[in-house]
């Protein structure tokens, strides 16, 4: 099991030990002083190879558990969680945009169907070492449907908050897995700042996105993954929607890891994709210095059909700037538009059902590929929630059925 050395803030570089403080740094404040899980690498090194990771029989996420910060296994859930699948789809990124090769990731296959199973797993297994009882979040949905699922699993109990705008099937995600469910009169930003002055006020554990730093170490698991997935010689660039800026951070360090243990020999490029209007993470790398010594925030009122990334007060903001410029990344922007374009497209040119927010990583890469700059490019699109989770917004790209009498002659003239 992975040994965590400390808990660093990403602003003012201050370490932690794991057991002296609950989420962020006291000094930097919620927003700057978010926390990044530091492990020994140099006895995971030692201890750790790709050779014994292919004969580990474990098909789940855990089997990266030297990397995870994981102290008791016991608590792990049997819900199997991370190993989705990737798949390749050479001729179609030939045709978008002369791609090399085009690798879907569907994190849609989850326990919740969403990607925020990795981070959900790890949150209830660290609320049972420190002997919680309570967990809480906000979320646009998919988070919270992911704690109350996990938790489910265990003896905690789940409150939970969301904009009551969230879709009805992340709702009733909810309630079927019996968290106590508060629809807010508001945005997400609304929910966050509720849940987290709830946590503070009962003493529940916070699962909410940024406050946690655990929560990307869950995430990270996506990275390593598709890393062993195209046999350690990574894609040349990987795709990934943003919202709160906690996914993107994850894939970045999730590679950050792999290089320092010497298994892969570069960095892909990692890109963010948000959709323009919820953009405040790109317009922030863009704004901030390339030094990455701060990161210049400034807040929006956020809109998209893309609920799952509709935050206009990123919280894990200066984790993503500062991950991305180091990987030497980037963003990309999409209209809802073209994020419905690429939820259709996605579906019909390669039978993966993507909500919004997981077909705006897809919407990304068409945009790019069909600017020339993907050309000869060895692609990867991390989808990050199945199109069930919001099947309002598939109505209005699908199509409508034809009805007809129940007849061959009915069906001859329909044809």
């Amino acid at each position: 099991m992975g040994e965590v050395k400390a808990l660093r803030c990403v602003t003012c570089g201050t370490e932690y030990d794991e057991r002296s403080i609950n989420y962020t740094c006291p000094a930097c404040g919620l927003r700057r002083g978010t926390l990044e899980v530091i492990y020994d690498y140099d006895r995971i090194e030692r201890t750790w190879s790709r050779n014994a990771l292919a004969n580990d029989p474990e098909r789940t996420m855990w089997r990266f558990l030297p990397l995870l910060p994981v102290r008791d296994r016991t608590y792990i859930q049997p819900l199997r969680v991370g190993c989705t699948p990737a798949y390749r789809f050479t001729a179609l990124g030939e045709r978008i945009g002369g791609l090399a090769e085009l690798v879907i990731k569907d994190d849609g296959q989850n326990p919740t169907a969403s990607y925020k199973d990795r981070a959900s797993s790890v949150v209830v297994i660290k609320a049972q070492e420190r002997g919680e009882s309570v967990v809480t979040c906000a979320s646009t949905g998919n988070a919270a449907s992911s704690l109350s699922g996990f938790a489910a699993a265990t003896p905690l109990e789940a409150v939970i908050f969301v904009p009551r705008t969230a879709p009805e099937a992340k709702v009733a995600q909810l309630l079927i897995y019996g968290a106590r469910v508060f629809l807010v009169r508001g945005s997400y930003d609304d929910a966050y700042d509720l849940a987290s002055e709830a946590a503070e006020a009962f003493g529940w554990y916070n699962r909410s996105a940024a406050m946690n730093p655990f929560l990307v170490e869950g995430k990270k698991t996506g990275a390593l993954e598709l890393a062993e997935q195209f046999g350690w010689n990574v894609p040349d660039v990987v795709f990934v929607a943003v919202g709160d800026g906690s996914v993107i951070s994850g894939i970045c360090k999730g590679f950050e890891e792999l290089r320092r243990l010497n298994w892969i020999d570069r960095l892909p490029r990692v890109i963010g994709v948000q959709a323009e209007g919820s953009c405040p993470v790109a317009a922030a790398f863009e704004r901030s210095p390339e030094t990455g010594d701060e990161v210049d925030i400034v807040d929006v009122e956020a809109e998209t059909v893309a609920d799952s990334i509709c935050v206009g007060k990123p919280r894990d903001i200066v984790k993503a700037v500062r991950y991305v410029r180091r990987n030497g990344g980037g963003f990309v922007c999409v209209t809802d538009a073209e994020i419905l374009d690429g939820l259709a497209a996605l579906a019909r040119e390669t039978g993966v059902f993507a909500e919004p927010a997981g077909a705006t990583a897809y919407a990304g890469v068409k945009k790019l590929a069909l600017q020339g700059e993907l050309a000869g490019k060895r692609v990867a699109a991390m989808i990050t929630g199945n199109g069930l989770k919001d099947i309002a917004s598939a109505r209005r790209v699908a199509g409508s059925p034809t009805e007809i009498d129940a007849s061959i002659e009915a069906l001859r003239r329909e044809l």
